[in-house]
């Protein structure tokens, strides 16, 4: 799908979404639009509109002959409020109700006069809006059109909201790729790909390299399975030779069986989504790369399948972790901190001035806040006020969770330094997080564990099921605006 400024606003297309905001008012482009066809799509809007209950989203017929078959009128909010987030869901929910069928031109006209921040998040939900779970059937559900142009946004907004959305694409696809597909060797080597075509570099760590390196935890999850684990660092270098990077890790357990600690079938079927933080890492390197952002970034993900073989790693193990820490194993369903740990401290080595971690961690994140909240944890109250200030610039929905010392006093073992799980069931999205504290010393970190809103279960008007992209847009805006 091309993606470009529009010449003019009337110009020749088959599709043209046009705004509406909370009053009923027809944004500019649908008052032009309005003019031509003598009143018609008035009178239209004013029939389907109810008082209290402004229009969401609604694709009507185009009343005369011409190029012109199809119009979408979108609800944009109240323009005194309008954020990042209905920017978004409006150009996303635009474009699936479009999707029916072929469409050759479609373009849209109500971001027209909105400021660089709003009309970039709307492109990115035009690129990330279609796409979705439906990556195997024989007939696809919805349909890109050809080329879509945007009136009164700048082609360097188009170009720069495009980049985000293939990021969030990125993210999208992989986390819904089954994992007869992605699994550590080829997660790699679709990063090598999107490295060539994106302008980062990559350097993947094979099992020999992990073994010579000390990761000691990231083999002892994959131990078994067929197939081999892998470490990749993603690295672009956009700002000074001299500037630390910012360290962005993610969690990428391929499929998690639970180990011996087996998860039931139910529980298992989606655990191709457990590389939902390794993937949104990938597409947020894929877009600043594009984007040509002004800042050294590093990205690092561990990648391990969690598999059941006599070789398993086992309740009871003692693993020496690469910074020489000793972790008890109690149980081998909560490995992606036990992958993270070795992560965490090859991301230590390169140096970053700061570092967000992102990883499907932990169930009782999901039974705190819900399916569409993140839960963000620190060690650096000011670094976090970052991530979150990011979150709620672009709408992604993130709750800081409190992180006091007597937590840690939960993770403490009486056999190794400590265990890889807290006692019992309470707070263990916090207790999960001071695990991973252990591994970042004394340098600005924030977890975000998106258990939660990475993978769902059913669709919605901007986006299918599956693989939400979910914090590609949030990670973008702050390495943006990282100080």
């Amino acid at each position: 799908m091309k993606m470009a400024a529009a010449k003019e606003m009337l110009e020749d297309c088959d599709a043209i979404v046009v705004g509406i905001d909370d009053e009923g008012n027809l944004d500019q482009a649908g008052q032009l639009l309005d003019q031509r066809l003598s009143g018609w799509l008035g009178r239209v809007v004013a029939r389907e509109s109810r008082p209290g209950a402004p229009i969401g989203v609604k694709l009507f017929a185009a009343p005369d002959a011409g190029p012109l078959e199809s119009i979408v009128v979108v609800g944009t909010g109240d323009p005194a409020s309008r954020n990042c987030g209905q920017a978004y869901r409006a150009a996303a929910s635009a474009m699936r109700l479009l999707a029916d069928r072929k469409r050759q031109h479609v373009l849209i006209g109500f971001a027209e006069g909105w400021d660089e921040s709003l009309a970039r998040a709307a492109v990115a939900g035009a690129a990330a809006g279609i796409p979705g779970q439906d990556l195997y059937r024989a007939e696809i559900g919805l349909v890109e059109p050809r080329r879509v142009s945007w009136f009164g946004v700048s082609e360097t907004i188009v170009q720069a909201g495009t980049a985000v959305g293939e990021g969030i694409c990125i993210t999208k696809r992989l986390v819904n790729e089954p994992p007869n597909k992605i699994y550590p060797e080829s997660f790699v080597a679709e990063a090598q790909r999107l490295g060539r075509q994106c302008g980062f570099e990559v350097e993947a760590w094979d099992k020999e390299k992990l073994e010579a390196e000390n990761c000691n935890a990231i083999l002892a999850v994959s131990a078994g399975s067929e197939r081999e684990p892998r470490l990749a660092i993603f690295r672009y270098n956009g700002g000074p030779a001299d500037e630390a990077p910012i360290a962005i890790v993610g969690k990428g357990v391929t499929f998690d069986s639970g180990g011996l600690s087996i998860k039931p079938s139910d529980g298992m079927k989606d655990m191709k989504c457990d590389m939902a933080g390794a993937a949104t890492v990938l597409g947020t390197m894929a877009a600043i790369s594009q984007l040509k952002l002004a800042k050294n970034v590093v990205g690092l993900v561990g990648l391990a399948e969690n598999m059941i073989s006599g070789s398993s790693y086992k309740l009871g193990d003692v693993i020496k972790t690469r910074n020489g820490t000793t972790v008890e194993i109690l149980n081998t369903d909560a490995e992606g901190r036990v992958v993270l740990a070795d992560t965490l401290d090859v991301a230590v080595q390169q140096e970053p001035s700061n570092i967000v971690d992102l990883a499907t961690l932990t169930g009782a994140c999901l039974v705190a806040l819900g399916i569409d909240v993140a839960g963000v944890m620190t060690n650096d109250s000011p670094w976090c006020d970052q991530v979150k200030q990011a979150a709620e610039l672009e709408d992604e929905k993130v709750w800081e969770l409190p992180m006091w010392d007597f937590y840690g006093e939960q993770i403490k073992s009486k056999v190794a330094d400590i265990k890889n799980i807290g006692e019992g069931r309470w707070g263990g999205s916090i207790t999960a997080a001071k695990f991973l504290e252990t591994f970042v010393g004394d340098i600005p970190w924030v977890h975000i564990d998106i258990a939660g809103p990475a993978f769902a279960d059913s669709p919605k008007e901007w986006r299918d099921a599956g693989g939400t992209g979910v914090m590609v847009r949030t990670l973008v805006r702050l390495l943006e605006q990282a100080s």
